[in-house]
């Protein structure tokens, strides 16, 4: 099989800024040597005045791109000697007091100054070189003695004027448009930017909150099923009750270092999103897991027709909010009883989680992230969440959701202290 011939590989293209330094520089050399031969023949300038005066001129627009003061400062008095090397006799029959390459070198002095550095300096040379022309005829009077020299000394002045002027006018239209141009694209890669940042924060809190839902639950359980073996099977030997006293302790373990990944992955400038999983048919179940760990509790269903309308979003809220309430139970109040109610009327559901004062003091825990996960969901769907202390000693978790999202006005519940 024949070999497929290798690419040459592309020479890279050169950048827009080193091509017009390239054509900056080729221009600059051109006016030059033209300006020398000119001014030596047809004004009579002693050629190496012409030679010094000129590369005064000729080198300013390059100057400019670095030293623009100094680059003025040059210009202008280039501007001003060359037309008083002149003479008379000669420099009478030409354009004075700027010949055609002065007047080229003029124009693009202006042009470069402005569109590097802003209107203001660009403003400042086209102003300084337009007094040092006008000096020129009153320093060599003898250059617009007569009519027909004063004549085209004037048309000379006010042609060089109104080229510059409009180069300078060019000039500033253009760099406002590249300086828009760079500011959108500086916009459009800062928006692209935050919204990759937004949409990994997104993620991220979405796969905190599954963890905490649905993890960090399961292994609540595990770890009270554990706990509280020894007492539910009397039967069991020394053995078994070491084996789930161990697996207790690796439960609550991993409980702590699933709170410290939570804390990694969790963030403050974002909201959780609601992931599809199980809605309110599915509370029963979840009651079940609970007293099969050996937790009394209580569940009362209302107004199911209401229910079963829900928005899917609203069912998943729902069914959360249960979970994580009767997690935070059976952490904090272990043996204390536990009582869901769930009610359902046309416009909103009403759920109500309450646990008695436990029968002992229950083990210290770190603060967690089940709060706030709660009251997310409740906001995000236009409902609301209070989570406090009741008054016969237990805890009560108070949460109102829309039935309908959408249609809904944020209802307000009153604010408990959160634990």
């Amino acid at each position: 099989m024949a070999r497929r011939r290798e690419r040459t590989p592309r020479r890279p293209r050169i950048s827009r800024r080193t091509a017009a330094l390239v054509a900056l520089c080729a221009a600059v050399v051109a006016l030059y040597a033209v300006l020398v031969s000119l001014q030596t023949v047809l004004y009579g300038t002693p050629l190496p005045l012409t030679f010094i005066l000129g590369a005064a001129l000729c080198v300013s627009p390059l100057l400019a791109i670095t030293r623009p003061a100094w680059s003025i400062a040059l210009f202008t008095a280039g501007a001003l000697a060359l037309p008083l090397t002149v003479v008379p006799e000669l420099a009478i029959q030409s354009p004075w007091p700027w010949s055609v390459p002065a007047l080229l070198v003029f124009v693009l002095f202006v042009g470069v100054v402005t569109f590097l550095h802003g209107a203001r300096l660009g403003a400042f040379a086209l102003i300084l070189g337009a007094i040092a022309s006008l000096l020129a005829p009153i320093l060599r009077p003898d250059m617009v003695a007569l009519p027909a020299s004063s004549a085209s000394a004037t048309a000379d002045l006010i042609v060089t004027t109104a080229v510059a002027s409009a180069m300078f006018l060019i000039a500033a239209l253009v760099a406002g448009r590249v300086r828009v141009a760079a500011e959108l694209t500086r916009e459009k890669e800062h928006s692209a930017l935050e919204e990759s940042r937004r949409a990994l924060v997104e993620e991220r809190t979405r796969i905190a909150r599954e963890l905490h839902d649905v993890v960090a639950h399961s292994m609540s359980v595990i770890q009270v099923q554990a706990s509280t073996a020894r007492y539910r099977i009397p039967e069991l030997d020394e053995a078994a009750i070491a084996e789930f006293d161990d697996i207790a302790a690796t439960a609550r373990g991993s409980l702590t270092e699933m709170r410290r990944m939570l804390g990694v992955l969790r963030t403050e400038d974002q909201s959780a999103e609601l992931a599809p999983q199980q809605g309110i048919d599915d509370i029963p179940a979840l009651v079940d897991s609970i007293r099969r760990a050996g937790v009394e509790v209580g569940l009362a269903l209302e107004g199911g027709e209401a229910a079963a309308t829900a928005t899917p979003a609203v069912q998943i809220a729902a069914f959360r909010i249960v979970q994580e309430a009767l997690s935070n139970a059976v952490r904090h109040a272990p043996g204390a009883r536990i009582a869901v109610r769930l009610h359902a009327d046309p416009q909103n559901i009403r759920i109500r989680v309450h646990n008695a004062a436990p029968p002992r003091s229950p083990e210290k825990h770190g603060g967690g992230y089940g709060l706030r996960g709660m009251r997310e969901r409740a906001e995000i769907l236009g409902g609301s969440l209070a989570a406090g202390p009741s008054s016969e000693g237990g805890w009560d978790v108070e949460a109102v959701l829309p039935l309908d999202p959408e249609a809904a006005v944020t209802i307000t519940t009153p604010d408990k202290e959160n634990p």
